[in-house]
């Protein structure tokens, strides 16, 4: 008879004095990893000879690129159909690319009439290419061609008119690697020597289990930080502009429009393909999930039949003209998910997208504008699109998408330019737009929208109703009457009189104001988004590593075989763990103390009510001590709690609910029989 191994928390519980059982469920390892104590990081160990031929071939490429070589790092072939690759090497090419792309503003006047876009630019970049030359990435002049012809549409302009503000094609083309760079942080250091490196499953996470036509050598360079991640990917979508120039010169300002002239740029996010598996494997219903609808001769109309939407009557609708438009593709598609849970993460609000598959000499949509900033990532065929500034002050930057326009709504154009395979055009919310097919081609692209209802006045909605609740608690001034006589001399009535009665009112008003501000609960207003946020958003998909690291891989399950439950685990006070995501939990104090999570969430838009754990203040604290810790891991025992009890307690907790990874795999219990505790 063998006798069962006391767990680190029964010892823990002797230690401290409390043998009462809480009845929870402890799965933790023996397993001894190292400690991360704030800068106190141990050398890692030496590392394995995989590792080591991969320094000696780090060091080999350094010394091949020198430090502001002409030649560029190789480029694997295989990258040329791995949506992810885009942004590989970007940084360290960022100097040469400068130089090499004369990056120029156009002056688009939106005319006297229109004040406030009079300053208004389309930013641009000279058109280029890139081809591989022996392994390196040599940038080579292209000039552009002008399309074909469109179906009850003129063609674009040739030259570019400034009294309209109508952008040609040619002027509005941006240049871009024609074959994909390796992803690359912003921020690109030289290669660090093993002893300055931590373990691979600190440093890495492997995205080669959703990534298309996937290399490993994505393992070696993606962040072990999720928001930094999602800046990654951004990165690859926008470039060769970069990052900061995007937020300091065309957010919410300018549309962008990018011409990389390689068709196969976009390639993996989505299909036509794709599209057809998905109406053939899933239930996808009329205006739930999917639109067939149609704009001719000035009438948008939806066709939605009641029901499901089965292929046949799908692709019938497509054969008559009709453009399809799936509402929700991350449902079905893991990469499509995969890039809006890194783009939520990056940008800190909900990501979502639709799928737009349009036959070739049509149009679906009439002109209007949305509420939301939208990334057009052109996949299949060609679209021409006519882009439109704000008519007034009030359409700029609007809260609610707007009705369907005529032609006689709409201004001169501000761009008027054909989206090929592998293009991405950028337009603010307010933007009036609208899109047709050529008569030679269908179309597919991806809307990728970020921004909706994630603004100053946002937030605002949360913070004034609840300052004002404090203020009145505290401030006399705010509880006083009015005045006796006040209806007498304030109101519209009244709005042109200048009498001292009114002017001392409205003096009275304004230190109020004043004071209600010193009572401003802005950080609580701050939790109260990330609430929403956590809402809306989408559940974090995980790696294979990750799971193997995580609830949601790790622990107890069935053996067949055997005919009982094996692979016991246990959290020891020396395991490190780090939260699973920076954005996917908030801790938020309301009535009580709750950490809002998103893990349970489903793929579809409020398809599941998000889900908090209770805790309490002592417990708060040691949440709050993992989220400023993020990316770091740290130990179990280093959590501020009152004793190791308590702290495993915690840890425990988090992780069955999927909140937490630790660094490596736990390893099983060794010796335990997990069936002969429950008879």
């Amino acid at each position: 008879m063998s006798v069962r191994k006391k767990s680190a928390l029964e010892v823990a519980r002797e230690k401290n004095g409390n043998a009462d059982d809480p009845g929870r469920k402890t799965p933790v390892s023996n397993q001894t990893l190292r400690i991360i104590n704030g800068a106190n990081t141990p050398a890692p160990s030496k590392p394995p000879d995989d590792e080591r031929k991969k320094q000696s071939s780090l060091k080999k490429l350094k010394k091949l690129l020198g430090s502001h070589s002409k030649k560029k790092p190789p480029l694997d072939s295989s990258f040329v159909n791995d949506p992810l690759a885009k942004g590989k090497h970007l940084a360290k090419n960022e100097g040469a690319l400068k130089k090499s792309s004369s990056a120029k503003t156009l002056n688009l006047a939106g005319g006297a009439g229109n004040p406030i876009r009079s300053s208004l630019s389309f930013q641009t970049v000279k058109d280029q290419s890139s081809s591989i030359i022996g392994g390196r990435m040599a940038m080579v002049s292209k000039q552009s061609g002008q399309n074909g012809g469109l179906k009850r549409l003129p063609p674009p302009s040739t030259s570019r008119t400034s009294s309209s503000g109508q952008l040609s094609d040619s002027e509005g083309s941006c240049a871009a690697l024609a074959k994909r760079p390796r992803l690359s942080s912003t921020n690109t250091s030289e290669p660090k020597s093993p002893q300055d490196q931590k373990t691979e499953s600190d440093k890495v996470k492997d995205l080669s289990w959703w990534i298309p036509s996937a290399n490993p050598f994505h393992s070696s360079v993606v962040s072990n930080d999720s928001m930094e991640e999602g800046g990654m990917l951004f990165h690859s979508i926008i470039q060769p502009v970069s990052v900061t120039k995007f937020f300091r010169e065309i957010w919410e300002k300018k549309p962008l429009l990018v011409r990389r002239h390689n068709t196969g740029y976009n390639d993996g996010w989505f299909s036509t393909s794709e599209l057809d598996q998905i109406l053939r494997n899933e239930k996808i219903m009329f205006g739930e999930n999917i639109d067939v609808v149609s704009y001719i001769n000035n009438k948008r109309e939806t066709h939605n039949p009641p029901g499901r939407a089965f292929p046949a009557v799908v692709w019938d609708f497509y054969q008559q003209g009709c453009s399809v438009r799936l509402l929700n593709p991350q449902t079905y598609s893991r990469n499509v998910w995969q890039m809006l849970c890194m783009l939520q993460e990056y940008f800190g609000c909900m990501a979502g997208a639709n799928v737009y598959l349009t036959p070739a000499g049509s149009q679906g949509f009439a002109p209007h504008y949305d509420d939301i900033e939208a990334f057009v990532l052109q996949i299949e065929g060609k679209k021409r699109w006519r882009v439109y500034e704000p008519r007034d002050e009030s359409e700029v930057l609007p809260r609610f998408s707007s009705p369907n326009f005529t032609a006689a709504d709409l201004p001169a154009p501000v761009l008027d330019t054909v989206l090929e395979s592998g293009d991405l055009l950028y337009f603010p919310r307010g933007y009036i737009h609208q899109g047709c097919t050529m008569d030679d081609a269908h179309s597919l692209h991806l809307t990728v929208s970020v921004g909706q209802k994630n603004t100053w006045g946002d937030l605002l909605e949360k913070l004034v109703p609840r300052a004002l609740e404090i203020a009145m608690e505290e401030e006399v001034d705010l509880r006083r009457s009015l005045p006796r006589d006040y209806l007498s001399y304030m109101g519209v009535a009244f709005s042109d009189q200048t009498c001292p009665n009114r002017q001392n009112f409205l003096r009275t008003i304004e230190q109020l104001m004043v004071k209600l501000l010193s009572y401003a609960p802005v950080d609580a207003a701050c939790d109260q988004m990330a609430k929403r946020f956590l809402e809306d958003s989408l559940p974090p998909p995980l790696s294979d590593a990750e799971k193997e690291r995580s609830i949601s891989g790790d622990g107890e399950r069935w053996d067949g075989r055997h005919q009982k439950v094996t692979g016991s685990i246990e959290l020891e006070p020396e395991t490190e763990i780090k939260i699973i995501r920076r954005g996917c939990l908030r801790l938020v104090s309301e009535e009580k103390v709750c950490v809002y999570h998103n893990l349970d969430n489903a793929r579809v838009y409020h398809g599941a009510q998000s889900h908090c754990i209770e805790v309490n203040p002592e417990e708060a604290e040691a949440v709050e001590y993992l989220l400023r810790r993020y990316p770091d891991y740290v130990t179990v025992e280093t959590l501020p709690l009152e004793n190791l009890t308590k702290k495993i307690e915690l840890a425990n907790m988090l992780y069955e609910r999927g909140l937490l990874m630790t660094r490596e795999p736990l390893e099983p219990i060794e010796g335990e029989d997990s069936s002969s505790e429950c008879q």
